[in-house]
């Protein structure tokens, strides 16, 4: 375990886990689940937090009985050599995450505020922020996790607005779908709850960790209402076809938002979605940051500065929206197989393994 200098407390796990499920997913995630499942994308959204509730479960087991992170699991469990490549697996994993997130968060800057924004310019002030809290340490990267929740809260009262022009028919027919429908849209929405994996890093850096699991928990489901909040008031003003027609139907409703103050309110709430994203980019960064430098013993401004380049190169390589739809359906798929196959899988080894050890040293 850290120093208690470098760790935070264990109720502060609750923002961390919070803030880095919300990020660029909130602005389309309803055409995405309501092409599967229509009216029953409300099942996908729930069913989606379930079972990130139940890997959440898996990595306090793993990480409970081990006390260590994942590059320490994976050499203990699989050696050196071995552990050293799974753990490069989940490196290249969090690096793409963070390519994710901030090219897609610049394809919508792109297409709603400045269509000819510098992309190579907007990235290089991204991760130099990123870069700025990152190397700071875990203890600032937990505190911008914090501020990323609190500061932009009042965008989410934005979308009572529409509600004065909902039509609370358009939840029928409900239950009209099939278990295949539903699954499909539940595998869709996965993307946007994977970000709890950065806990399989950061979990020696938590004061009583043990404690902690309840908050995790608990920043799972704040997600899953803000989720829910979202989707049923885009079903209830949107039609299940109007909703195909918008890439973006978060940014939609924003649209009909009237202030004495400002007059287009999806400016505000696309640029204060930076201190949302942010948190997003440095939980990824400093994750496979700390993979590098512990499989490679490299010094940790030199792993920033490597992911960071990997990371910057990748944003200005990507373009157009089919490359970046792309990269999203990829990393959903490979989310889906790391995450929701291996962990489990991975929980279940160590425990036999620990088992089968434990035996043989009581023998001897």
């Amino acid at each position: 375990m850290e120093k208690k200098k470098f760790q935070i407390s264990h109720f502060l796990v609750f923002s961390v886990i919070h803030s880095i499920q919300l990020g660029v997913g909130v602005f389309g995630f309803q055409r995405i689940i309501m092409e599967s499942a229509g009216n029953d994308a409300l099942i996908a959204v729930i069913t989606a937090a379930l079972l990130m509730n139940l890997i959440i479960w898996f990595m306090y087991v793993l990480l409970n009985r081990h006390k260590k992170d994942l590059v320490d699991i994976h050499k203990e469990l699989f050696g050196k050599w071995i552990g050293g490549f799974f753990s490069l697996i989940w490196v290249a994993y969090w690096i793409l995450i963070a390519i994710t997130v901030l090219r897609t968060y610049l394809e919508v800057v792109q297409v709603w505020v400045y269509p000819t924004i510098n992309i190579l310019i907007f990235s290089l002030f991204m991760l130099g922020l990123t870069y700025y809290c990152v190397t700071g340490g875990f203890r600032i990267v937990a505190g911008i996790s914090f501020l990323g929740i609190v500061i932009p809260f009042y965008i989410f009262f934005t979308f009572l607005f529409p509600l004065e022009y909902t039509n609370f028919r358009n939840f029928l027919p409900f239950f009209n779908h099939s278990i295949s429908d539903l699954a499909i849209a539940t595998k869709d929405m996965i993307l946007t709850y994977i970000g709890p994996s950065t806990l399989l890093m950061f979990y020696p850096y938590i004061k009583n960790p043990e404690k902690s699991q309840k908050w995790a928990h608990l920043g799972n489901f704040i997600s899953l209402t803000l989720y829910l909040y979202i989707l049923i008031i885009s079903i209830g003003f949107f039609s299940e076809k109007q909703v195909s027609q918008h890439i973006w139907a978060t940014l939609s409703m924003w649209k009909i938002v009237e202030l004495p103050f400002v007059e287009r309110i999806e400016y505000i709430g696309i640029t204060s979605w930076i201190l949302i994203i942010l948190p997003n980019l440095c939980m990824s960064v400093w994750a496979s940051k700390k993979g590098i430098e512990k499989i490679f013993n490299l010094k940790s401004k030199t792993a920033i500065i490597l992911i960071l380049l990997i990371v910057l190169l990748s944003t200005v390589l990507i373009r157009g929206r089919e490359a970046v739809q792309f990269i999203n359906t990829y990393i959903g798929d490979f989310a889906l197989y790391i995450v929701f196959l291996y962990l489990p899988f991975l929980a279940i080894l160590s425990f036999i393994i620990t088992k089968v050890r434990g035996t043989k040293g009581a023998k001897s």
